[in-house]
């Protein structure tokens, strides 16, 4: 676990109030957040991080798995947070939710799944197959258009007056950024996901989020996320699949009702 498996990741802590650990998607950094944390700061402590290979966290050698993703993050929970935290990924990151409450639930208050998936079929990861071929031969460029068209809908990428377009500019700016050896080894992960049986078992309280519009995890994967966890709890967001990109105060206010709503 110490040593050469242990990267360096990148965080980011603004706010103060009870600890929210933001997870990022595929391909993306802390930035993708930056909606989001800005409408929790005024009463969380919100700590965003890079994963493994993205960003400015250290992109060491493949192979990777989300349980590895898991425990990068424990690591970070460990080191600044003192008690147990809020848990929030969206696709990867909310992946990483699912084996991190399986793999050190003493870590969790709750956790929130957005725009995730916990099991794919053979079709499902020839698909990701052939994207991890193309990124490796041709670069995560070659495959960015196509993440686009996932990441948002349409209209937001055509949002000129509400700055849709610029943000999603400068996702797709970070994507290409992305370490090609260390954004397929990520897919690999991804696509080896199997939380069927362990999300039984979780224990804290659940949230999981879907895109009504999001065609990449399309809210059937949400509701079978939700009905595989004890108790957890169903929304939606008129949005594609980075949920938190296209709508981030509806996004946030989800979160902020479902962690009240514990109290």
């Amino acid at each position: 676990m110490k040593g050469m498996t242990q990267p360096q990741l990148h965080w980011i802590q603004e706010g103060q109030g009870p600890v929210v650990v933001l997870s990022h998607a595929l391909g993306c950094d802390t930035s993708m957040w930056d909606g989001v944390a800005a409408a929790l700061k005024g009463r969380y402590t919100v700590l965003r991080h890079d994963h493994r290979g993205h960003g400015k966290s250290e992109a060491v050698p493949g192979p990777y798995t989300i349980d590895l993703l898991a425990d990068d993050v424990a690591g970070l929970i460990k080191t600044h947070c003192t008690g147990p935290v809020h848990f929030v990924g969206l696709s990867m990151g909310g992946m990483t939710a699912q084996a991190l409450a399986a793999r050190h639930p003493q870590l969790l208050k709750s956790i929130t799944v957005a725009n995730a998936a916990m099991y794919y079929d053979d079709a499902a990861r020839a698909m990701w197959a052939a994207r991890v071929k193309t990124v490796l031969e041709q670069g995560v460029a070659a495959i960015a258009d196509g993440a686009m068209q996932r990441w948002f809908t349409p209209e937001f990428r055509a949002d000129e007056t509400g700055g849709g377009k610029q943000r999603v500019a400068a996702l797709r700016l970070q994507l290409e950024k992305t370490d090609a050896a260390a954004y397929a080894a990520s897919c690999e992960a991804v696509a080896n996901i199997d939380f069927r049986a362990s999300n039984a078992g979780i224990q804290c309280p659940a949230l999981v989020i879907a895109g009504t519009r999001d065609e990449a995890t399309p809210v059937a994967m949400s509701e079978a996320i939700c009905k595989s966890i004890p108790g957890a709890q169903l929304r939606t967001l008129p949005a594609a699949h980075l949920s938190a990109v296209e709508q981030p105060a509806a996004f946030a206010d989800l979160l902020v009702n479902f962690f009240e709503g514990m109290r």
